[in-house]
């Protein structure tokens, strides 16, 4: 399966490709024009991602009387992190920065050195310079990292490490890395909250344990002819402009799907609600909730737009095999599947989900309790998997999402630190979204989320998948920069979807 569009995807480079490019794209006349461009606006980009997260850090410091701690190494990195630190004293009046020339000023390149020249032209009397050596103390507000790009290669020296360590271990609100995090993994390397990828995304960045959280910035460079090894991409915003767009005016509820919802159980009850919320939110015209019968008063009225349909139960409260009929006589017009929230594992439920997903063959997103691995691949029809590290070594044990799709038609949504969603072999990362997703109850809006946008285009199961990966991530990060990581509960998340699709405009 070819990966989506270029308006929609963007390709990984390793590093030695992403040389190469940029040695293509600079090269001849003007090049060294068109490198301080390129300069300017990855420095901009990153002083405005900088400005973005720093609303996350909860009394950060990053007001008036903010300090920024600037780490420059001798190239690029170092001059787009000069210039971002220039704009963010231009953003915050009274703040000042303390740069540290990691290798001295005769070091640095013509570029970064013309960078350097203006940010002390342009702040006077608020940059100082700190030798390599010198101690530093108090609070930061932000360490921008821009000592080391793609071109380095290990040992890290022994200075730089020093730097590093010491950077490390100050108390700082935001720890932002250029690139990529200054060291790589080595011993001493750069331990970033955030890692601001510039122009293009290089593989490293996508597996370091010290990236923290990854986010591209996008210098509008033409990248669809670029020829790369990686199978992996990014998504781009653009995935989700459909749903930007104002609706058709000659339209009804039956123009925008049927999604059924087969969750919940009295141990678990929240997860079904939460997902059918979710699908709720989705742009979904129907939304049909099969739920354990006990649990449907309470449903209905805390969710009244939802079908609630009550369903058989167990004696522990899960769902019965004998509901099943349910689904011949209330699910014929329903056009997508979500089953797994809140099912719990009792055997006979299992075995009720499994009877539905061998006769089913409607797409149908799996979930939670019903990622099992003699349920993963029943039935004919297309699935959306949405595991996280552990329930894909219960379904899939010893293969990768890549290999798996390569031998079916299904997609594969991997949550983690970084979700890929997976289908055909090819991934496409999430670069949004953060630790605030790591609550209870997020893989249920997920789920609801992606259902929803599955019935309104259930033969693109693909691009209904990275929509809801993507959406649901930019829609954490509207909330972690509302209202932090910490005070927040998992249902906020949904009055934060339709802000993420307002700041695509």
């Amino acid at each position: 399966m070819s990966p989506l569009p270029y308006s929609e995807s963007a390709p990984v480079f390793s590093a030695a490709e992403a040389q190469a490019w940029e040695q293509v794209r600079f090269a001849g006349p003007g090049g060294e024009s068109a490198e301080w461009e390129a300069m300017q606006a990855a420095g901009a980009g990153v002083a405005a991602g900088v400005q973005r997260d720093l609303r996350a850090c909860v009394g950060a410091g990053s007001g008036a009387g903010a300090r920024i701690l600037v780490l420059v190494g001798k190239g690029h990195n170092g001059g787009d992190a000069l210039i971002a630190a220039q704009l963010l004293l231009a953003a915050v009046k009274g703040a000042t920065a303390e740069v540290c020339l990691v290798f001295g000023e005769r070091s640095l390149r013509p570029l970064a050195a013309r960078a350097w020249r203006e940010l002390q032209s342009a702040a006077p009397g608020r940059v100082v310079l700190r030798a390599a050596g010198a101690e530093w103390s108090g609070t930061f507000a932000v360490c921008l990292d821009g000592v080391f790009g793609f071109s380095f290669r290990p040992p890290l020296p022994a200075v730089a490490r020093e730097v590093l360590m010491r950077a490390n271990a100050l108390p700082v609100g935001l720890r932002a890395a250029v690139d990529l995090p200054s060291g790589l993994g080595e011993p001493g390397a750069f331990q970033a909250d955030v890692t601001y990828a510039t122009g293009t995304v290089k593989e490293p960045v996508l597996s370091l344990p010290n990236a923290g959280r990854v986010r591209w910035v996008d210098l509008d460079w033409n990248l669809a002819a670029a020829v790369v090894s990686s199978t992996t991409r990014v998504l781009r915003p653009a995935v989700l402009a459909p749903l930007t767009r104002l609706r058709p005016a000659a339209v009804d509820k039956r123009s925008f799907g049927h999604v059924g919802i087969i969750a919940g159980s009295r141990l678990y009850p929240g997860a079904a609600l939460l997902a059918v919320r979710a699908a709720l939110r989705s742009g979904v015209g129907l939304v049909s909730a099969f739920v354990p019968e006990s649990l449907v008063p309470a449903f209905a009225a805390a969710a009244p737009e939802a079908i609630w349909v009550g369903w058989p139960e167990t004696p522990e409260g899960g769902l019965a095999l004998e509901g099943l009929h349910l689904i011949a006589r209330r699910g014929e017009r329903i056009d997508a599947w979500v089953v797994g929230p809140g099912l719990g594992r009792e055997v006979e439920t299992l075995a009720a989900v499994g009877e539905f997903l061998v006769a089913e063959v409607r797409p149908t997103v799996i979930d939670a309790d019903a990622l099992q691995a003699d349920l993963a691949r029943a039935g004919k029809g297309v699935r959306i998997l949405t595991p996280h590290a552990g329930e894909w070594q219960r379904i899939a044990a010893g293969s990768t999402p890549e290999s798996f799709t390569r031998s079916t038609p299904h997609v594969v949504v991997a949550k983690g630190p970084l979700t890929r969603v997976v289908a055909g072999g090819v991934a496409h990362a999430v670069l949004a979204g953060g630790p605030v997703l790591s609550r209870g109850g997020s893989g249920d809006l997920l789920a609801g989320l992606i259902g929803g946008l599955l019935a309104q285009s259930p033969d693109d199961p693909r691009r209904a998948a990275a929509r809801g990966a993507l959406w649901h991530a930019l829609a954490a990060d509207q909330l972690a920069q509302d209202r932090g990581e910490v005070a927040v509960a998992t249902g906020d998340l949904l009055s934060y979807l339709s802000p993420a699709l307002r700041a695509l405009g």
